[in-house]
């Protein structure tokens, strides 16, 4: 048993489908790495979802009540045959089961909570088993605050358990085949190119490009990612005058993926954070800020929402305005006509986002949670 080890834990973590990619998969997979880790592997059991969320005409995708059911039956099973001692919830849509779990056999159970699942209204259960759960997991404090302030939840038990970075893996050698060498002063913009998520700033920065160029001729903007925007975006760069020196370089491999932090001088993400309204946008957290970051770039972000909360404006880059293209202008142009500058920001990110994002530093903190 590891120091520091809680005895007898049994931990049942009930979780979305984990056949996509995505955040709160990721986020799953790495919990369940931590929980074997603080507690021993055969004391920590999942179940999964077993499928995606089927789509539907004009609908959002949702599961069907046989994939239900299944999952509900396989909970309950593995709670009767093995009873865990705590059960956690790795997203809003599984806790009413948690909280069902928990009326039937006393055993309580924790909720992560990433960003705009529970920002927005929810359903009664939802709600219910938000006030019921004994203790609330957030990847940030905004969103933590976001969340009590919303649902009216008092001072409920909570922790902060932000993403961990991948672990690393070796760089790739240059150069690599399908990523351009591009100019001295590249900046990157890396996340879904989605009609649904344009709070995510591509097009703040394609509106600030023309005000870069005219200051800093032979800048490049790259985008990596994919999308169903990526078409009226790439007008609008015809339309601006940048797509000469705008590059949509599409979905790439992880290796690729790491050549263009690289390359970058800079990496910019302007997202916005949108709480009115019934559907709220924004981003949880924003793992490409910790790519980047790792890689020793300064970010250029927003001032408000939860980027904001790890990146040190002045320290490991600027933070903005994301909806003036005339500010996000002012803060590119900034970092990239003073290469020095820059280049002690992303020092200070590295050291960072390595020192305090690394898996672990997530351990750690999971086991002073479960401690007793």
């Amino acid at each position: 048993m590891k120091p520091g080890r809680p005895s007898q834990t049994r931990i049942l973590v009930l979780a979305p489908s984990l056949k996509s990619i995505g955040g709160v998969q990721n986020y799953t997979k790495v919990l369940l790495d931590a929980l074997a880790d603080v507690v021993g592997k055969g004391n920590v059991r999942c179940v999964a979802i077993p499928e995606d969320p089927a789509p539907r005409n004009g609908e959002p995708p949702a599961l069907g009540i046989s994939t239900k059911l299944h999952f509900a039956a396989s909970a309950l099973a593995a709670t009767v045959s093995w009873r865990p001692n705590l059960v956690i919830c790795a997203h809003i849509g599984v806790a009413p089961l948690g909280r069902a779990i928990q009326r039937l056999t006393g055993i309580p159970y924790w909720i992560v909570l990433y960003g705009i699942e529970v920002w927005g209204d929810l359903s009664a259960a939802k709600r219910s088993a938000l006030k019921r759960a004994a203790r609330l997991v957030a990847i940030t404090q905004f969103t933590l605050d976001v969340t009590v302030g919303r649902h009216a939840l008092g001072h409920p038990s909570a922790i902060i358990l932000p993403p961990t970075l991948p672990r690393q893996s070796p760089p790739p050698a240059e150069p690599t085949d399908g990523v351009p060498k591009g100019t001295p002063r590249i900046v990157l913009t890396v996340g879904r190119i989605a009609a649904s998520e344009r709070y995510k700033g591509h097009e703040i920065m394609l509106r600030a490009w023309p005000s870069v160029l005219r200051r800093l001729p032979g800048a490049e903007y790259w985008i990596v990612g994919d999308g169903d925007d990526r078409q009226r975006l790439e007008a609008l760069s015809r339309e601006l005058g940048v797509a000469g020196a705008t590059r949509f370089l599409g979905s790439v491999s992880p290796e690729k993926l790491a050549v263009c932090y690289h390359r970058c001088c800079v990496f910019a993400m302007p997202a916005r954070t949108e709480l009115d309204g019934a559907v709220p946008r924004g981003e949880g957290f924003g793992i490409v800020f910790l790519e980047a970051m790792a890689a020793g770039k300064p970010v250029v972000g927003p001032r408000m929402g939860a980027p904001a909360e790890f990146i040190r404006s002045g320290e490991h880059g600027l933070l903005v305005d994301p909806s003036s293209a005339a500010e996000v202008a002012d803060a590119l142009v900034e970092l990239l006509d003073d290469p020095a500058r820059a280049g002690k920001m992303g020092a200070a990110a590295k050291e960072w986002v390595t020192r305090e994002f690394t898996f672990e530093r997530f351990c750690d903190r999971l086991r002073r949670a479960l401690a007793p």
